[in-house]
């Protein structure tokens, strides 16, 4: 029997088999998956009534809301493509996206109004609805009625992400039905046994360690806890409160965690596992976390353009650990493939390098997560593509284990008199001094050496460091090749993204305006 795959029947279980069961969680409401399961449905009926049909776009800008969780659901059961925007991009970045993506619903929160009335200027052939004064009566005005999945093309589009623009124009992930639900397979069946998990959605929907998770844990019946916005307390409260199982966090959230002086006040012990990913994690990181949260933690890697999860850092049986430091090394390693996804490191011909731990190469990777190709950029698509395998842009070395770990992303590495310099490696040694709170290591133009190192670094509050400390600190930790020649020392956080990934593009342009750089190829 054939029956075709989509998210929505990641819903249909959870209503089914969960329908009792206090489903998601959100600033103080709380809905039964019975509940969730309906709103979803006359979001879905609604959007019908307003014009919303195959293919068309329903964007929204919101922060994580169950409101944007129900959109989830609602928009690709009227046939169309939830979009989530990326609340941090500027007035000119986002009208870029409608101009390019011309949703034909918008739904956003209050406090976005102004803008949205920029951004109609931009696409003005969008509905807008106010999720904050609206959207209640907009839901009321649809009726609940479960989707019959035998009409709808697995290889339709469910979803559209536009990537942060972190290395360049942002660019629409087309995902389609199938490929979303083999995600969700995939990932409940590496992490997801059992319908117990509190899952803690502490990183934005819109952005690729947020999205990846909500088909997963409804379908595995799990309670869903939203994070509006990022803030230690918020976080911790919600932790201690909701009984929180599982999180994840880029680097830069788990620095704000460690440092937020308030930890030891909140009971975590409910906590199993914490992911790390969005940015290359350190073997110090996993272990002040653990030490910190008293539980499992592990990195992971993926893109959007993976919907988002290619590999993990778990626990692999053919792989005996050394010792202590051994096991936080292999677990800060972007790990290896989760089940359905194929993960290879190759050559500008692509022949897999040597698995030594020591050769670089390009990660490519095949899979039923693999995205359907960029919206409307034909070409952009072909680029990424050899056959049938996606090209990453990321640099990294693996073993006889398959385990992949990550040493930059391709326009990232700096090359200094011949050399490769990891500038992932240089970050994590002088994040390791333990009155740095931030860091980020680009290249800029040297008429000798055609590139150096530059580190960014933002101490921590109260202290004071000079730039020769730093520099014997990391005299034991690196290379003399791989040595910043300059620190710039800052007094605000760094730029970021939409997940506080920090924006290296920003940091180098700063030296390279009006020069040309070499990519490595």
């Amino acid at each position: 029997m054939k029956i075709p795959l989509t998210p929505l029947r990641c819903m249909h279980r959870g209503v089914d088999l969960y329908g009792s069961k206090e489903g998601v969680i959100c600033s103080g409401r709380r809905f039964t998956y019975a509940e969730f399961g309906e709103r979803c449905e006359r979001l879905a009926s609604a959007l019908t009534q307003v014009g919303v049909g195959p293919g068309d776009r329903v964007g929204y800008l919101s922060f994580n809301t169950h409101k944007l969780l129900e959109g989830y659901y609602g928009a690709i059961q009227a046939r169309g493509m939830v979009m989530p925007l990326n609340v941090r991009l500027t007035t000119a970045e986002l009208s870029g996206i409608l101009k390019h993506s011309e949703p034909k619903v918008l739904l956003h929160e209050g406090e976005f109004a102004p803008l949205v009335q920029t951004l109609l200027e931009a696409w003005p052939g969008m509905r807008t609805i106010n999720l904050d004064t609206e959207y209640e009566d907009f839901l009321s005005s649809g009726t609940p009625e479960r989707a019959d999945i035998f009409t709808y093309d697995e290889d339709s589009i469910a979803e559209l992400f536009y990537t942060s623009g972190s290395t360049g124009t942002p660019k629409g992930v087309m995902l389609s039905h199938r490929t979303i639900y083999m995600h969700a397979m995939s990932v409940a069946g590496t992490f997801n046994r059992d319908d117990t998990g509190v899952e803690l959605h502490t990183i934005p929907l819109f952005h690729a360690n947020g999205w990846g998770r909500p088909q997963t844990a409804t379908m595995m019946g799990l309670k869903q806890v939203m994070v509006r916005r990022f803030e230690p307390a918020g976080v911790l409260g919600l932790i201690q409160n909701e009984g929180a199982t599982a999180m994840s966090v880029v680097p830069t959230m788990a620095s704000a965690l460690l440092n937020f002086p308030g930890l030891s006040g909140y009971d975590l012990s409910s906590l199993q596992t914490v992911f790390v990913g969005g940015a290359a994690a350190s073997p110090e990181l996993i272990n002040k976390l653990e030490q910190a949260f008293g539980c499992q933690v592990l990195a992971g890697y993926g893109l959007t353009e993976t919907s988002p999860v290619a590999s993990s850092a778990r626990k692999k049986g053919t792989v005996v650990y050394a010792d202590e430091q051994d096991r936080l090394r292999h677990q800060a390693m972007a790990g290896w493939p989760i089940p359905g996804v194929e993960i290879r490191v190759v050559d500008g011909e692509m022949y897999d390098v040597p698995r030594d731990m020591e050769s670089v190469g390009e990660v490519v990777i095949r899979g039923d997560n693999v995205m359907d190709g960029y919206f409307r950029e034909p070409e952009a698509t072909a680029a990424v593509m050899s056959g049938h395998w996606f090209h990453s842009g990321d640099m990294a070395v693996w073993d006889k284990e398959n385990y992949i770990h990550i040493v930059d992303r391709k326009k990232d590495i700096i090359i200094s008199g011949g050399e490769n310099i990891s500038s992932i490696e240089v970050e994590k040694a002088v994040s390791a001094h333990p009155e740095v709170l931030e860091a980020a290591v680009v290249g800029a133009p040297d008429p000798r050496w055609g590139e150096i190192p530059v580190a960014f670094v933002l101490l921590r509050e109260g202290v004071t460091v000079t730039e020769t400390e730093i520099h014997d600190f990391l005299l034991a930790r690196l290379a003399k090749f791989k040595m910043p020649r300059q620190y710039v020392f800052v007094d605000e956080a760094l730029p970021k993204g939409g997940t506080g990934k920090i924006l290296k593009r920003e940091l180098r342009e700063k030296f390279w305006a009006g020069k040309e750089r070499r990519v490595q190829g």
